[in-house]
């Protein structure tokens, strides 16, 4: 395992990427002018290595919505009831709200054939599926780790309590998502199931994160967002939106690493679902059907810096091997609940 305070010195190969991007197998449909595909995602996820060959060989038009957050993303489909969008990529912890606001479809696997891509550990998770029907299909995967200022830390923080020190008073950064932020804050407090919280946890979280909110310096949405915060303010760390916050920092001039602290971080694993409202829906599968190509899968860890889901080799080398650090994304007890509190400690 590499040892995580070394992973912001990764390298990202170019060149791999765009060798690799020559190899990705073209979608079997047919080629027309008028047709359109509308994807709600997250950055990182349409890359142009796949998404100008997937445009190339289909010639269809692609539009892309990115979302800042998993509330955002969800309150944009659940506006038009799935009609706005023909795909959509969410995490494991969502599919019963979605599933049972019918936003989105099953999935004909056999509309798929690169599904047969898929590592062992990600083709049967049990979140995606209902009875025999498949919703989702796994493709990214990764952490919200703790990202620190190597200047001000040599040595990588062990705990979450950092963010509490008040020596680093408006200098922290704290991501404005409401589940993943109470999630986060079950692990630190100890709550016996981070995912089916009690009356007593909630109120010792809120009162945890109010505490917090007044130390740091804002809350962020997006990732561009949370980098630009912390490069241009002297932050010195942030409860970060994964991975790939990290190198972009370095790209800044930034002295950034991340780690996973002793209490755990939280763990996601980010899939494409057919929303029910598709309009192309053989289009969509074209498309999940090319990003299910191993050579994609190496783009996307290579030059992203996310775990993926179709090519074990390159997770290993790129040092994503820290999964038994990472406490995965379960279903909440009560989303709505989690929205609401959340809403009450940034209205502290």
């Amino acid at each position: 395992m590499k040892s995580l305070s070394k992973i912001n010195r990764r390298t990202f190969l170019k060149g791999t990427a765009a060798t690799a991007a020559a190899s990705i197998s073209a979608p079997a449909i047919v080629r027309a002018a008028d047709r359109e595909l509308r994807i709600l995602t997250w950055e990182g996820y349409a890359g142009p290595e796949w998404l100008d060959k997937f445009k190339s060989d289909t010639g269809a038009t692609v539009n892309i919505v990115y979302a800042g957050s998993a509330d955002e993303m969800f309150a944009k489909m659940q506006g038009s009831q799935a009609a706005d969008f023909d795909l959509v990529s969410f995490d494991t912890s969502l599919f019963p709200r979605y599933v049972d606001a019918k936003l989105i479809q099953p999935m004909d696997q056999s509309k798929i054939p690169n599904i047969k891509n898929i590592a062992p550990e990600f083709a049967d998770v049990k979140a995606v599926m209902r009875g025999q029907d498949r919703y989702g299909l796994p493709f990214a995967w990764g952490s919200l780790p703790l990202v620190y200022d190597t200047a001000a830390f040599p040595a990588a923080p062990e705990s979450w309590e950092v963010m509490w020190d008040e020596q680093y008073a408006q200098q922290m950064l704290w991501m404005d998502d409401a589940n993943n932020s109470i999630t986060l804050a079950a692990l630190i407090v100890g709550a016996a199931n981070p995912y089916q919280l009690t009356d007593e946890d909630f109120a010792k979280i809120k009162e945890k994160l109010i505490a917090q909110k007044k130390l740091s310096l804002s809350y962020y949405a997006g990732f561009d967002d949370g980098v630009n915060l912390f490069a241009q303010n002297g932050i010195k760390l942030m409860f970060s939106m994964g991975e790939p916050q990290v190198p972009t920092l370095v790209k800044k001039g930034i002295q950034a690493a991340l780690t996973i602290p002793k209490e755990k971080a939280v763990g996601w694993l980010d899939c494409w679902e057919l929303s029910a409202g598709a309009k192309d829906v053989d289009l969509a599968y074209a498309w999940m059907n090319a990003c299910m190509d191993s050579a994609v899968g190496k783009i996307l860890t290579e030059k992203n810096g996310y775990g993926n889901t179709t090519n074990v080799d390159v997770n290993k080398t790129a040092g994503m091997t820290y999964g038994d650090k990472l406490s995965w994304l379960e279903t909440a007890e009560n989303y709505e609940k989690r929205v609401a509190v959340w809403n009450e400690i940034k209205a502290s």
